[in-house]
C-alpha cells in the first residue's frame, strides 16, 4: 500500500509497477507521450481534464507557512539521522512479531504491544484516507533528498476533492476506462466477485494506477466504480438514457463522497469541534494566493500521518479460500510474494478468485465483525519497513517508508513542527518531549520533523486517537479548504445540500456514510450473501 496516506509509495511515478511514459499511456495518451508532456502544467492539465471541467490546470506544490525556515539545514549527517530514525529495528519501528503470521497479529494484542489498536476508528480508516491522498495529490519530479522549490514541483492532481482519480479524464479522453455508452465504468471480475479491469499482464486499467497499490485499496477504487454505475442504473429506473446520464451520476457520486468525508472520516481523524469550527470560523493559516496549491506541509508531512494507522495483517474477507475459510494476510511481504500469480500478503497487481475484500472488515454494518486500525502515533507497523519493489517510485531507494518521508523534509525544507505550532499559537511539545533525538546532535529534540512531531503530538495529547491541534489543524484547513474553494463541491456551491441516495437501510435519510456507499455499490457483506 502507498500505505503512505499521500503517494509515497506512490510519488514520482505513483507507486506501481510502471514508469511515467507507460502511466500516460493507461490515460489514453499512448506512445507520444514525452518529455515534453512533462513539462510543468501539461501533465496535470491532461490528468486533470475532465467532461466538464477540461480547461482547469492544476498548479505545483505551495506553502502553508512560507515565512518559516525549514527544519534543519541540509547536511549529510542530517541525512544519516534521518534514516536513522526511520530505519527497520529503529525508533519509529513497532517490531511486530512477523514470525507469528498474519492471524496472530489481529487476535493477539500481545505480539504487537508497541502497536496499539484505535477503538474509535475502523481499519477502514487508513484507505479512505489513502484514497482520498490519490485524489488530491500526486507529486511527479520531486526527487528524495535533494531541496526543490514547491511552486516548481508538478501536482498531477487537480486540487478538488473531485473524485479525478477514478473518472481520469472523462470518457471523451478517458475512453478505455468506459463502457461503450460512456455513462458507466468498466468493471471486471476476479473469479468471485468485482475487480478492476486488467491487462494481459495484470496490471489496472484505472485512472490512477496507484489506487492498485494493495488489494484493500484496489477493492476500493472498484467499489466506487460500481457506486457510480449504479447511480446511473438508479436514474434510468424511470427514465430512458440520456446523453447527461453520466455529468449527474458523477455529480452525485462526488458529492456523497465529500459528504462521508466530511460527516465520517474528518471526525474520526480530527475530532467534531475542530471540523465545526473550520467550517463555521473558517481557515485560519491555509489561504493560497495565485491559485489552488497543495502545501508542502501537508503533502510531505502531515496527511502522512496514516502511516502509523496501517496494520500489520488483515483479514481480506470471511470466506475467500478454496475451502471456504476467511482469507488473511500481511499488507506486504515482498520475501514471500516472489514468483506467485495469487501471492499470500496484499501488495496489488494481481487477480485471484480470493483476492476481493469483505468489507465487514473495514466498515461498521452493524454485524459486529469490523477490526480497528491502529493508533495515531509514532510506531510504524513493521511491514512498512520492508516495502515491496513494486510499490516503489521508480524503484528508487530506500524502501523503507518512514526514511523516504523522513527525507521528502529535506526535499520541500518542511519547517519544524514546534516553528509551526508557535506560529498557528498552539501548545507546543518540547524538547522533553523527544528524548529519543537528542542523541542526534542536531536539535532535532527542539527542532523536530513535522511528520514525526504530528505523529508523537497525537500520542502525547491525543492517546493516539487523532491527530493533535497541529497535525489537525493542517489536515482539517487544507482538505476542507480544497472544498470551499472549489466552484462544485456541495460546500461551495450548495451548502445546505444532504445527501439524496438510500442508505444502507433502503431509506433516504439525508445522511450518508461509507458502509452507505459499500451497500449501494452492491459490494456489502449482505449482497454477497456473507
Amino acid at each position: 500500500m502507498s500505505t503512505d496516506q499521500n503517494h509515497d509509495v506512490g510519488d514520482d511515478t505513483g507507486g506501481c509497477p510502471m514508469n511515467r511514459r507507460r502511466f500516460l499511456q493507461t490515460l489514453g495518451f499512448g506512445a507520444a507521450a514525452s518529455a515534453a508532456t512533462l513539462a510543468p502544467g501539461n501533465v496535470g492539465a491532461a490528468l486533470g481534464a475532465t467532461a466538464t471541467t477540461a480547461q482547469r490546470l492544476p498548479t505545483g506544490f505551495g506553502r502553508m507557512f512560507p515565512n518559516l525556515r525549514p527544519f534543519a539545514p541540509g547536511s549529510p549527517a542530517l541525512t544519516a539521522a534521518l534514516l536513522d530514525m526511520g530505519k527497520p529495528g529503529g525508533i519509529l519501528d513497532a517490531k511486530d512479531d512477523l514470525s507469528a503470521g498474519p492471524v496472530a497479529l489481529i487476535i493477539n494484542p500481545a505480539l504487537s504491544v508497541n502497536n496499539r489498536n484505535n477503538p474509535t476508528q475502523t481499519a477502514g480508516t487508513t484507505f479512505v484516507g489513502q484514497f482520498l491522498a490519490h485524489d488530491v495529490t500526486f507529486d511527479i519530479g520531486s526527487k528524495l533528498d535533494v531541496p526543490s522549490d514547491a511552486a516548481l514541483a508538478t501536482n498531477g492532481r487537480t486540487p478538488q476533492i473531485d473524485l479525478e482519480s477514478l473518472y481520469g479524464a472523462g470518457p471523451m479522453l478517458s475512453s478505455h476506462l468506459y463502457t461503450t455508452d460512456r455513462a458507466k465504468f468498466k468493471v471486471e471480475s476476479g473469479g468471485l466477485f468485482e475487480d478492476v479491469p486488467r491487462g494481459t499482464d495484470m496490471s489496472a486499467i484505472i485512472a490512477d494506477p496507484r489506487n492498485d497499490e494493495n488489494v484493500v485499496l484496489s477493492g476500493m477504487q472498484v467499489a466506487f466504480l460500481k457506486f457510480h454505475n449504479n447511480i446511473v442504473d438508479h436514474l434510468r429506473r424511470k427514465k430512458r438514457p440520456r446523453p447527461e446520464d453520466f455529468e449527474v451520476a458523477r455529480r452525485l457520486a462526488t458529492r456523497h463522497y465529500q459528504w462521508m468525508l466530511v460527516h465520517e472520516y474528518l471526525p474520526q481523524i480530527l475530532g467534531q469541534a475542530l471540523v465545526d469550527d473550520i467550517l463555521v470560523n473558517g481557515r485560519r493559516f491555509y489561504r493560497p494566493k495565485g491559485g489552488t496549491t497543495i502545501p508542502v506541509e501537508f503533502q510531505g508531512a502531515a496527511f502522512r500521518f496514516g502511516h502509523s494507522q496501517v496494520r500489520p495483517s488483515y483479514r481480506a474477507n470471511m470466506a475467500g479460500n478454496a475451502d471456504g475459510s476467511p482469507l488473511f494476510g500481511f499488507v506486504f511481504d515482498p520475501d514471500n510474494n516472489q514468483g506467485s500469480d495469487d501471492p499470500d500478503d496484499f501488495v496489488g497487481g494481481f487477480r485471484g478468485a480470493r483476492r476481493f475484500i469483505g468489507w465487514q472488515t473495514f466498515f461498521d454494518f452493524g454485524d459486529g465483525e469490523v477490526k480497528p486500525n491502529k493508533r495515531i502515533d509514532t510506531k510504524l507497523s513493521t511491514p512498512l519497513f520492508n516495502l515491496p519493489p513494486s510499490t516503489i517510485a521508480a524503484r528508487n531507494l530506500p524502501v523503507v517508508l518512514p526514511q523516504r518521508t523522513l527525507l521528502r523534509h529535506v526535499t520541500w525544507s518542511i519547517p519544524s513542527g514546534q516553528d509551526i505550532a508557535y506560529a498557528m499559537h498552539e501548545p507546543m511539545l518540547g524538547a522533553a518531549d523527544f528524548p529519543e533525538l537528542a542523541g542526534y546532535g542536531l536539535g532535532l529534540e527542539s527542532r523536530t520533523p513535522l511528520f514525526y512531531y504530528v505523529l508523537k503530538e497525537a500520542e502525547v495529547m491525543q492517546d493516539g486517537l487523532r491527530l493533535g491541534p497541529v497535525g489537525g489543524r493542517i489536515v482539517a484547513e487544507v482538505l476542507l479548504g480544497l472544498m470551499k474553494m472549489d466552484d462544485s463541491s456541495y460546500l461551495n456551491a450548495r451548502p445546505r445540500w444532504r445527501p439524496s441516495l438510500p442508505t444502507r437501510t433502503g431509506a433516504v435519510t439525508g445522511d450518508f456514510n461509507m458502509a452507505d456507499i459499500l451497500t449501494f455499490a452492491g459490494v456489502d457483506p449482505t449482497s454477497r450473501g456473507q
